[in-house]
């Protein structure tokens, strides 16, 4: 049976691992592997997600399966462009369910969470970013009504990738 929680400390090493291999598993395939190390070691190394679990500034929530993480979704400040991105905006920084938890409905209850939080904190838009190759995710996020509103660079070591900036108002 799937759970929810907000992330604890005791979660950093289960959570980075999850993380880093989801994005693997979704966009290894993309890169050089000096340019992954460097992404996966910024992202998800002490400094980056595990720095962030108890941090006020963010908001993790895990999925767990029999004390499994099966995914996480991450809120935090914007770091978007504004414009286009409304100065009122919270973002969802990160989305990620690994592949044998994918259509549990794992995906829908987090980002039900994430509107949560967005709305809890007083934005009027929930913002995110995703690789504009990444169709599935479009339109899982097209369902909530998100839509297209710019582009901006999102870089994995030295390349740089086409990241699309998606918003709903709520």
């Amino acid at each position: 049976m799937i759970e929810y929680r907000d992330a604890r400390p005791e979660d950093a090493p289960a959570l980075t691992r999850m993380a880093a291999d989801s994005f693997v598993e979704t966009f290894g395939h993309l890169y050089r592997p000096q340019d992954l190390d460097s992404f996966l070691r910024d992202a998800f190394g002490p400094a980056g997600l595990p720095a962030q679990i108890g941090d006020p500034a963010y908001r993790i929530r895990v999925a767990t399966d029999d004390g499994i993480i099966a995914g996480f979704a991450k809120m935090g400040p914007c770091g978007l462009p504004s414009p286009p991105v409304p100065d009122d905006a919270a973002e969802l920084k990160q989305l990620y369910v690994l592949k044998p938890w994918q259509g549990a409905g794992i995906a829908q209850a987090l980002m039900a969470w994430a509107i949560e939080c967005a709305r809890a904190g007083g934005a009027a838009h929930l913002v995110l970013s995703v690789y504009a190759d990444n169709h599935r995710a479009q339109r899982f996020y097209a369902r909530y009504g998100l839509a297209e509103i710019g582009a901006h660079p999102f870089m994995v070591g030295a390349q740089m990738d086409d990241d699309r900036i998606w918003s709903v108002a709520l």
